[in-house]
C-alpha cells in the first residue's frame, strides 16, 4: 500500500475518533468478556503498555482483577478518550497517559510484562505495515511477558456489513478493506480491515513470540473477536 493511501486512511480514523468520542465512549464502558481469559498469564506487580487505550477500561478491568500492582501506560491518538481513561484511573498510583499516533509512531521504547493491542489491528493500513507493526510491539514486550491481540471479525455478521460504504474511486485500498458508518451519535465514517484466520496466523508468526491461547470471545454471540496471547521466551 502506498504511504499516502495509509496516511489518508489514518486520517479518516483520526477524524473519526474526533468525532465519535463521547458516543464511542458510551458504548465501551463495560470491559471485554474475552479479557477474562488473559488472568492467568499475568502476575504482578506488572507493567503494561496497552496500545490504542481509548477509555482506559483495560487498565481499569486489569486494576480490579488482579492482587498487586499494576503500572500502566496508555497510548491513544484521541485526546477526549484519554481524558476519559484518565477520570477511569485516578486511584491507581502508577499511570501514564500518553496522547500518540501509534499507527504514525508505533511505541519505540520501553519494555513491558503485557502488551495489549486490542480494537487496533483492524484500523492499521496495508498488510506490510501491519506485519511491520506487530514485529514492533513484540519488541516492547519483556523476556516471558505476554503480547495480546485481538481482532474484530465485523465481516462474518449482516449486521456490519449492512454498514459497508462504498470507497471513494481514487482511493487504492487492498482487499478486505471497509469503510463502515457509525450509528450512534455524529454520522462519521471509519476505515476498517477484516482480518481472517489465515492473516491472524501470520500475524502472530512474524512476531517470533510463541503462541499461547487462540479463541473468539465477545459480542452478542461471544465470538466477535479472535484473540491471539503470545509470550517471549526467557533469554
Amino acid at each position: 500500500m502506498q504511504p499516502s493511501t495509509i496516511q489518508q486512511l489514518n486520517a479518516i480514523n483520526r477524524e473519526f475518533y474526533q468525532l465519535t468520542a463521547t458516543s464511542f465512549d458510551e458504548t465501551r464502558a463495560q470491559p471485554w468478556p474475552g479479557w477474562k481469559r488473559l488472568l492467568p498469564h499475568l502476575h504482578p506487580p506488572l507493567t503494561v503498555l496497552d496500545v490504542g487505550c481509548g477509555n482506559g477500561r483495560l487498565g481499569r478491568f486489569l486494576a480490579d482483577h488482579l492482587d498487586g500492582p499494576v503500572a500502566y501506560h496508555g497510548v491513544d491518538n484521541c485526546p477526549p478518550l484519554l481524558e476519559r481513561a484518565r477520570a477511569a484511573l485516578t486511584d491507581l498510583p502508577d499511570v501514564r497517559l500518553e496522547v500518540r499516533d501509534v499507527l504514525a509512531q508505533p511505541p519505540d521504547a520501553g519494555q513491558y510484562d503485557l502488551v495489549a493491542l486490542f480494537g487496533v489491528v483492524h484500523h492499521i493500513p496495508g498488510w506490510e505495515n501491519r506485519q511491520q507493526f506487530m514485529r514492533t510491539l513484540a519488541e516492547r514486550v519483556k523476556p516471558g511477558g505476554i503480547l495480546a491481540f485481538a481482532t474484530w471479525r465485523f465481516y462474518e455478521y449482516e449486521r456490519f456489513r449492512q454498514r459497508i460504504t462504498p470507497w471513494p474511486e481514487d482511493l487504492p485500498v487492498e482487499a478486505h478493506d471497509y469503510l463502515l458508518d457509525w450509528r450512534r451519535g455524529p454520522v462519521a465514517l471509519r476505515y476498517c480491515h477484516y482480518v481472517d484466520d489465515a492473516e491472524q496466523a501470520a500475524l502472530v508468526q512474524v512476531t517470533g513470540l510463541c503462541l499461547l491461547d487462540t479463541y473468539r470471545a465477545d459480542g452478542f454471540d461471544n465470538a466477535v473477536n479472535s484473540y491471539s496471547l503470545l509470550r517471549k521466551e526467557t533469554e
